[in-house]
C-alpha cells in the first residue's frame, strides 16, 4: 500500500511546492489551452458543413485522423521520454513548442485529408515531446509528503487550460470563423516558448554518456523489461478500457450534441437567470455550442479537484481507480442517454467526479514506482494504455457512430421508407443543404425531423457500448486487485 504524509495541511502542501513545479504547471496550462482549444472542436471542424468553413469529412475519416494521430502521440513518449533524459528538458521543451506552433498554424490553412493528417501528426510529435517532460518535472519537484496532492494540483492546471481553451475557441469561431482557433492555439504555444526560455531552469539529472541512438534502444529495452512484470502489464491493459470510454467525451459527445441535443433550452434557462452569461455563450443558431457543453467537464474539475484530491489523499490507488471509473460510467451513460441537454450536463458532472477520482491516482502510482533518473521514461509507460485506447477509439467514434448514430445516415434511412433519395454530400451540396431539403421532403421543421428520427432510430443507444466498456474495466480491476492481494499474502 502506497501512502503519504498528510500532516502539512492544505496551505502547507501548497507552500511545499518549488518553483520548477509551478513553472511546469503553468506550461501545462497553456499547452492544454492550445490542445483542448483545438481538440474540443476538432470533431466538429472535421465533419462540419463546408459552407460554414468546416471540412465536411465523414465520421470514419474523422475517426481515422483523430484516432491514428493520437495513438502515435501517446505511443511516442516511450521514445521522447528517453530523448529528453539525454538532451535535457529545456531543449526538449523548445523543440516541442516549435513543432506544436508550426503544426497548429498550418493545420488551419490546409483542407485536404492527407494535409490535415500530416499537420496534425506534427502537432502530435510536439505534444509527445512535451508530455513526459512535464510529468517528470512534477515528479522531481515533489516527494512522499506532497506527490499525490501535487499531481492533483497539476491535473487541475491541466483542466484550467482545458476549460479556457474551448471557451475561447467556441466564442472566437462563431465570430471570426474556424481559422482563428488555430491561431489561438499557436499563440498559446508561443507563450510557453517564452516561459521556457526566460523562466525554466534545467533540473539536476543524472548525466547520460550514451549516444542518442543507444539511449533510445536502451529505453525500449527498459520498457520491455518493465512490461515483463505482469503486474504492471495487466494493469496497463485493463486501463485501456477506461481511456477508451474517456475518449468518447471529446471524440464523440461534441458531434452527438451537435446532431441530436437541442441546446436552446439551456440558453433560455441561462437568459432567465444570468442574461450576460447566456449572451456570451449564445451561438448563431440561438443555442450553446457543443464544445461549451462538453467543456463543463473541465470547469467542474477546476472547481472540485482540490476537494476530491483531499478526500482521496489516503485511498489506495486501485480503490480510487475502481470507484472513479464506476462513477464515470454512470456519467458517460447519462450524457448519451437522452437528447435533453440538462441530462447531458448532469452526466458530464458525474463523469468529471469519476475522472477526478481515478486519473490523478493512476499518474501518482506510476510516478511512485519510477526508478530515480528515469522519471520521464517511466512516466511514458503511463501513456501506453492511452495510446491503444486512442487506436481503438476509431472503431467507436468512426465506424460504430456512423452506423448507429450518424444523423445524415439515419435521415436517409427514414427518407428511403418514403422512396425519397437526396444527393450525396459534396462541396456544392453541403450537410446544411441536406438537412434543409430532407425536412422539406418529410414536411417537418428541422427540429421535428430530429425528434422524429431520434424516436424511431434511437441513436443514443451507443451509450450501451461506451458504458459497457467502462464496466468491463471495473470488473478487470476487481479481479486484478484480488489476484495481487492473494499473491502478496502468499509471498
Amino acid at each position: 500500500m502506497i501512502t503519504e504524509n498528510n500532516d502539512l495541511g492544505f496551505i502547507g502542501l501548497l507552500k511545499s511546492f518549488t518553483k520548477p513545479f509551478w513553472v511546469a504547471s503553468a506550461m501545462e496550462l497553456f499547452e492544454r489551452w492550445a490542445w483542448y482549444g483545438l481538440f474540443a472542436v476538432l470533431a466538429l471542424y472535421l465533419t462540419g458543413s463546408i459552407d460554414e468553413g468546416a471540412l465536411g469529412f465523414t465520421h470514419v475519416e474523422r475517426g481515422e485522423i483523430m484516432s491514428y494521430v493520437t495513438f502515435i502521440l501517446y505511443l511516442l513518449p516511450i521514445i521522447t521520454g528517453a530523448i529528453s533524459d539525454k538532451i535535457g528538458y529545456k531543449l526538449s521543451l523548445i523543440i516541442a513548442y516549435l513543432l506544436l506552433g508550426i503544426g497548429y498554424y498550418y493545420m488551419g490553412n490546409v483542407t485536404s485529408y492527407p494535409a490535415v493528417f500530416i499537420m496534425f501528426l506534427i502537432v502530435a510529435i510536439g505534444a509527445a515531446m512535451f508530455k513526459p517532460v512535464a510529468s517528470a518535472i512534477v515528479t522531481k519537484s515533489t516527494d512522499n509528503r506532497n506527490s499525490s496532492f501535487g499531481f492533483g494540483v497539476f491535473y487541475m492546471m491541466v483542466n484550467i487550460g482545458g476549460f479556457f481553451g474551448p471557451l475561447f475557441s467556441a466564442k472566437l469561431r462563431d465570430e471570426y470563423g474556424w481559422k482563428i482557433v488555430f491561431i489561438m492555439a499557436t499563440v498559446a504555444i508561443a507563450i510557453n516558448l517564452i516561459i521556457v526560455i526566460l523562466f525554466f531552469k534545467e533540473p539536476n539529472r543524472e548525466k547520460n554518456e550514451d549516444s542518442l541512438g543507444k539511449t533510445i534502444i536502451k529505453s525500449l529495452k527498459n520498457i520491455f523489461e518493465a512490461l515483463s512484470d505482469m503486474k504492471l502489464t495487466l494493469l496497463l491493459l485493463i486501463m485501456v478500457g477506461f481511456w477508451l470510454m474517456f475518449n468518447q467525451l471529446f471524440y464523440t459527445l461534441p458531434v452527438f450534441i451537435e446532431e441530436w441535443v437541442n441546446t436552446k433550452p439551456l440558453y433560455d434557462t441561462l437568459s432567465n437567470y444570468t442574461p450576460w452569461i447566456a449572451e456570451f455563450f449564445k451561438n448563431k443558431h440561438g443555442g450553446i455550442n457543443p464544445e461549451m457543453v462538453v467543456n463543463l467537464d473541465a470547469f467542474f474539475i477546476v472547481i472540485l479537484q482540490m476537494i476530491v484530491s483531499t478526500i482521496i489523499l489516503k485511498w489506495k490507488p486501485i480503490n480510487a481507480m475502481m470507484t472513479g471509473i464506476f462513477i464515470a460510467v454512470i456519467g458517460i451513460a447519462l450524457s448519451f442517454y437522452t437528447s435533453n441537454v440538462f441530462f447531458t450536463i448532469f452526466g458530464i458532472l458525474i463523469f468529471a467526479i469519476g475522472e477526478m477520482t481515478s486519473n490523478p491516482k493512476f499518474s501518482d502510482y506510476i510516478a511512485k514506482i519510477s526508478p530515480k533518473g528515469k522519471e520521464a521514461l517511466y512516466m511514458g509507460t503511463y501513456f501506453l494504455p492511452i495510446a491503444f485506447a486512442n487506436l481503438l477509439t476509431k472503431w467507436i467514434t468512426g465506424d460504430l457512430y456512423e452506423k448507429m448514430s450518424d444523423k445524415v445516415l439515419l435521415i436517409r434511412k427514414e427518407l428511403s421508407t418514403k422512396n425519397i433519395e437526396l444527393p450525396q454530400l459534396d462541396e456544392n451540396y453541403t450537410k446544411n443543404n441536406f438537412y434543409t431539403e430532407a425536412a422539406e421532403k418529410l414536411q417537418m421543421t428541422q427540429e421535428q425531423m430530429t425528434t422524429h428520427v431520434w424516436n424511431n432510430y434511437h441513436p443514443g443507444n451507443i451509450w450501451f457500448v461506451i458504458a459497457g466498456i467502462g464496466m468491463l474495466t471495473i470488473i478487470g480491476l476487481v479481479i486484478y486487485d484480488q489476484v495481487i492481494k492473494r499473491k502478496e499474502k502468499n509471498s
